[in-house]
């Protein structure tokens, strides 16, 4: 690495527009390369944003040699021949959540890094927001005593489009691998992998989930409720719930900025709200994470792992298998 981590860009669409914006606040960050299937797209972004080299395929990107990292930013089918391509060509990989479409894919990718030596980390960006680093610092403090209980949701309402990629089987479609893989993320990082999975959904037109419902049970009775749709909107917000308290994790809880922790106590509770304005929408922090764990000489994040990567996409295979859903190719 130089000074500067220097980011290749593979994928032109909505939330590499997103990443590369929020890049800006890093001034250890540079972005250097884009790859896209065109040209004209590659050079259309590449004008936008002040990208020297723009390339036509993801091959010529994964293999410019003054690239250090590269984010994969494509729909959830191709993460895994891009993922691959980059760590072939010994790239540090961020790529997009989901990992891949199924535990099998995410498994082979993990399996080439780990082969290669190559860093690799989902892009799982809540976890790395101010306001998720605090509430993990307040559950491991013993503020609200022992979790017990989690509670989450991410829904909202897009039009029925049988083709766009939410509701496309062919491009992942569906609200749990879209936006469900965020509580069922977070619930993992809270209370850990659950011992049973009880989940049903609505499969709509096209076969996908366009709202589900999933509860997870855990040792001792701890459980964690969860929901996620593309078809209606949901309150957007977190609540974990310990044997003194509880921690409200303000909507949208995802990219959050303020968190209300809540300690039992007599003769009323004791409310204490933590604030975090930032900058930008607040993925520069998963890409310093990356920055960080290579400066470090780590090939994973310790706040997002590969094994409890490959365990969330495993626990999203079950809960598929419960509704009787495989995408085409499965």
């Amino acid at each position: 690495m130089t000074d500067k981590l220097r980011w290749g860009i593979l994928g032109t669409g909505g939330i590499a527009v997103k990443f590369v914006e929020d890049l800006r606040y890093l001034p250890d960050a540079e972005v250097v390369a884009v790859g896209s299937r065109a040209q004209e797209t590659a050079d259309a972004f590449g004008n936008k944003y002040n990208i020297p080299r723009r390339y036509p395929t993801y091959e010529a990107l994964a293999a410019d040699p003054e690239v250090d990292a590269i984010y994969v930013s494509t729909p959830h089918p191709y993460h895994e021949a891009n993922a691959l391509l980059c760590i072939d060509n010994g790239k540090a990989v961020l790529c997009e959540k989901p990992f891949t479409i199924n535990a099998g894919g995410t498994e082979r990718v993990i399996n080439r890094a780990r082969e290669k030596g190559v860093f690799l980390m989902e892009a799982m960006w809540t976890r790395y927001i101010p306001t998720i680093v605090k509430m993990r610092e307040l559950i491991a403090s013993g503020a609200i005593g022992e979790v017990r209980a989690f509670r989450a949701d991410f829904g909202f309402h897009a039009p029925f489009d049988p083709k766009g990629r939410l509701f496309d089987p062919e491009l992942g479609g569906g609200a749990l691998l879209d936006v469900g893989i965020y509580p069922i993320s977070f619930s993992y990082m809270v209370l850990g992998a659950p011992q049973t999975i009880a989940s049903t959904a609505y499969l709509g037109a096209t076969g996908v989930d366009e709202q589900n419902g999933i509860l997870f049970g855990y040792e001792g009775g701890k459980t964690a409720v969860l929901s996620s749709a593309v078809s209606l909107t949901t309150q957007h917000d977190a609540i974990i719930m310990g044997t003194k308290g509880r921690i409200i994790v303000q909507s949208p809880f995802w990219q959050s900025r303020q968190l209300t922790l809540i300690r039992e106590g007599l003769p009323a509770e004791v409310h204490t709200i933590y604030s975090f304005p930032h900058d930008g929408l607040g993925y520069q922090f998963e890409a310093a994470e990356v920055a960080a764990c290579l400066r470090a000489g780590k090939l994973e994040s310790d706040i997002m792992p590969l094994d409890e990567s490959l365990a969330i996409m495993r626990t999203l295979d079950t809960i598929r298998a419960q509704w009787g859903f495989k995408y085409p190719g499965e």
